[in-house]
């Protein structure tokens, strides 16, 4: 015991639910942070105890104190401690707070300095191409920053699209037409847009047009005028249709791009419209483009891994 080291973090100044929305049902979140730190944590009257027989970075101080701070509102889940412990290398995450997106139902805080860039693009510039593997936040966050434009009144209504190519399944046994067919397809767009605006009002929005949902093939022949667009799964258009879209764009329109050019599901002798373009328009500073990498996912840590597992396996092909 003479051997430890201590240090403590005043709670004086925290409500009783704070400080337990933090420890957690039987001191869940407290054990998870004990197993993944190395240290012993106890909350002793208005004191946090952090013991441990090794040195005690200010690394850890930081994320335990950040991990009290988000816990002034709403319990910890398993999942939001391991992303804060996941990008703690990033440094404070205190330090994203100003890109964070302010919804009427939903707070929305970037998690890596990336995605802090990609939103900073998507804020300033009319098209923007966003690249890279599942989980780093291509999609969501381009629909929480077209739920801000909407609410804020900055456009008129949200267009989310993507071209009717299947992964490895056959849209014709599907039932309906096709944009019924496709519409399976947008599901990960369709659970954004509910839990960041509520069931009720995205079926009324959908009623109204207000947001529409619909495959690329439908955009063609129109003006996207005052209207925020994404393109969703762009690694599966081809050059033809993504110079199609990108003309649609109208006044006071904003795009935003989405792909992961490692997952087309073309056939093997056609070119992705995602990859075509980008070699066209690097050179346009109106336009943004961001790389994410593996770095960057922040769903659980185990898809990072993954990620890296493939892009090792495909490398060495």
């Amino acid at each position: 015991m003479g051997n430890e080291i201590i240090k403590s973090i005043d709670l004086s100044n925290m409500a009783p639910a704070q400080i337990a929305n933090f420890c957690g049902a039987l001191n869940q979140n407290i054990k998870q942070l004990e197993n993944k730190l190395n240290l012993s944590l106890s909350v002793k009257g208005d004191t946090l105890a952090i013991n441990s027989r090794q040195n005690i970075s200010g690394q850890s101080i930081t994320t335990i104190e950040r991990l009290l701070e988000m816990s002034k509102h709403n319990a910890l889940s398993a999942s939001e401690i391991d992303e804060v412990l996941h990008h703690s290398g990033w440094g404070d995450l205190e330090k994203f707070e100003r890109y964070a997106i302010k919804l009427n139902k939903k707070y929305i805080k970037p998690k890596t300095k990336l995605q802090c860039d990609y939103l900073q693009n998507i804020a300033k510039k009319v098209i923007n191409f966003s690249i890279g593997p599942a989980g780093t936040g291509k999609t969501y966050l381009a629909v929480a920053m077209a739920v801000k434009a909407l609410e804020n009144e900055e456009v008129s209504r949200l267009i989310l699209t993507r071209p009717a190519v299947e992964a490895g399944e056959k849209l014709g046994f599907l039932p309906g037409d096709l944009s019924q067919k496709v519409d399976p397809y947008l599901r990960p767009v369709y659970d954004a847009l509910y839990e960041m605006l509520g069931f009720d009002k995205v079926e009324k929005l959908i009623s109204r047009h207000v947001i529409e949902v619909a495959p690329l093939a439908y955009m063609r022949g129109r003006t996207l005028n005052n209207a925020f667009v994404i393109l969703d799964e762009a690694q599966n258009t081809t050059p033809a249709q993504m110079k199609m879209f990108l003309t649609r764009i109208g006044f006071g329109s904003r795009a935003v791009v989405t792909g992961d050019i490692t997952q087309t599901d073309l056939p093997e002798n056609r070119d992705s419209g995602l990859q075509h373009s980008l070699k066209i328009l690097a050179k346009i500073d109106a336009i943004g483009i961001i790389h994410f990498s593996s770095k960057d996912v922040v769903r659980h840590p185990l898809v990072q891994n993954i990620v890296e597992a493939y892009n090792r396996f495909e490398n060495n092909q």
